[in-house]
Formats: C-alpha cells, sequence, structure tokens
C-alpha cells in the first residue's frame, strides 16, 4: 500500500532546510540541499512507519 504525505520544508537561520511531516509527530530531518531533504524525508518517513507498527510476533 502506497501512502502519501505532506512534507514542510523550511530554511534555518544557518542555512539548512528542515523538513518535517505533520502527520508524524516527531518525524523530521533536515539536509543542506533541498535534494538531500527530500531523500532524507522519505528515509525518515519509512522509519517512523516502522517504529509505528506493532512488533511481530513468531
Amino acid at each position: 500500500m502506497q501512502r502519501q504525505f505532506q512534507v514542510v520544508i523550511e530554511r534555518d537561520t544557518e542555512g539548512y532546510y528542515v523538513a518535517s511531516v505533520p502527520q508524524l509527530p516527531g518525524c523530521h530531518t533536515q539536509a543542506r540541499s533541498l535534494d538531500e531533504v527530500m531523500s532524507r524525508s522519505r528515509e525518515a518517513i519509512e522509519l517512523c512507519l516502522e517504529v509505528e507498527k506493532p512488533p511481530q510476533v513468531a
């Protein structure tokens, strides 16, 4: 299943791009370039969703 998330990107005072995902509290990342922050955002979303899943019973 493919899901879409809104990513909010802002630029901080030191020139870094800071991305956050409002639908996933605590899901954020930063980078020097837009390309890099988008790539890192995808990775952060995947990690946040992985943490959200209930543990698998063996």
